[in-house]
């Protein structure tokens, strides 16, 4: 029983962003940082009542969009915010998404359903559990709503369908990175939204997991290339796996361990004594990032990356915020300005 309330809890602290907040705060103190702007915004899809958006950022003007021949891939961004708050367009997201249009890459940042948004958790963990399992599980769907719609209108979006790599940070790393993974198996969802065959090009996770309530994680095929980045102190979603029965919440240390003994093609950045901020990194992994686009992605080689880093430029995680102290009703969050 304490393994599941810990299993719960953490999933709870996905809700909660001090790091966000310290990101905004040190963007604020160092003077306004270079934004993306969309070029454009689309209604891919109409559900539960809300209309759900998505923004193209295009490659900056004059930026190399090639390598060795072939065109750079498109990023598909999945906000954070514990799949109760957050935007597709946050400042801290639209940075990155500048970096990257810098460097010849289209980005497409998408809106969800937030199915934690004004729920609270009990006492029963299969309860939490269940509507912990149905937020991922419709923050997927609309994944793969937002992949069909770009499919169906690539043409005019100027997309190659077969070259998106999924990015997301936090709640949105949980996403992609259960998006890739129920792609490969074929799950309801995915055969409800993509073609038969459909893949997806890579997968970059900051602070992400898997939870699953049948058992380990397998592949039906070999995923994606994917790059995880985490935390090894994380202590809102987890970094190693938390197991109860048959439900698993595999984070990126575990999912390491799999793909490496299925020789999978990964990167893996372990921040040392790290926590949650990992989640809000994706300026700092820039140089790793791009690396892995270009080598693991776009020229298909398996370079494999295992690194443990102490980056002292990384934003340093509150210690005040614990478990004990979050994990209560009425405790405040930090949304990602």
């Amino acid at each position: 029983m304490k393994k599941i309330y810990i299993l719960f809890i953490s999933l709870a602290l996905v809700a909660m962003n001090p790091a966000a907040a310290a990101a905004a705060q040190k963007n604020a103190n160092q003077g306004e940082k270079k934004l993306a702007q969309p070029s454009g915004t689309y209604l891919f899809a109409q559900k539960g009542g809300e209309d759900l958006f998505l923004d193209i950022y295009d490659p900056a003007e004059g930026s190399e969009t090639t390598l060795d021949g072939k065109q750079k891939p498109t990023v598909l961004y999945v906000f954070g915010g514990g799949f109760k708050e957050g935007k597709r367009d946050s400042k801290a997201a639209r940075e990155w998404f500048a970096a990257l249009n810098a460097e010849g890459y289209k980005v497409v940042s998408i809106d969800y359903r937030l199915g934690m948004k004004g729920k609270s958790f009990s006492r029963n963990p299969l309860k939490n559990f269940k509507i912990t399992k149905e937020a991922v599980d419709i923050a997927v769907e609309d994944l793969f709503s937002a992949t069909a719609f770009i499919i169906d209108n690539s043409e005019e979006l100027g997309i190659d369908p077969n070259a998106i790599v999924l990015s997301g940070s936090s709640a949105g790393a949980i996403t992609v990175l259960q998006g890739e993974w129920e792609a490969c198996n074929r799950s309801v969802r995915a055969e409800a939204s993509l073609p038969q065959g459909y893949h997806y090009a890579g997968v970059i996770s900051f602070a992400g997991a898997i939870l699953t309530g049948d058992g380990s994680i397998r592949y039906a095929v070999e995923p994606a290339p994917t790059m995880l980045l985490h935390g090894t102190a994380d202590k809102l979603v987890v970094y190693n796996q938390i197991k109860v029965l048959k439900i698993h919440f595999s984070g990126s240390d575990a999912l390491a361990r799999i793909m490496k003994k299925n020789s999978y093609n990964y990167n893996i950045l372990r921040y040392a004594d790290r926590g949650h901020e990992v989640a809000t990194a994706m300026m700092n992994a820039l140089p790793e990032e791009l690396r892995f686009l270009e080598t693991n992605v776009i020229r298909g080689e398996k370079r494999i990356v295992d690194l443990t880093l102490d980056d002292p430029d990384l934003i340093s995680f509150d210690k005040s915020w614990t478990p004990s102290t979050i994990y209560k009703k009425g405790a405040p969050t930090a949304g990602d300005d």
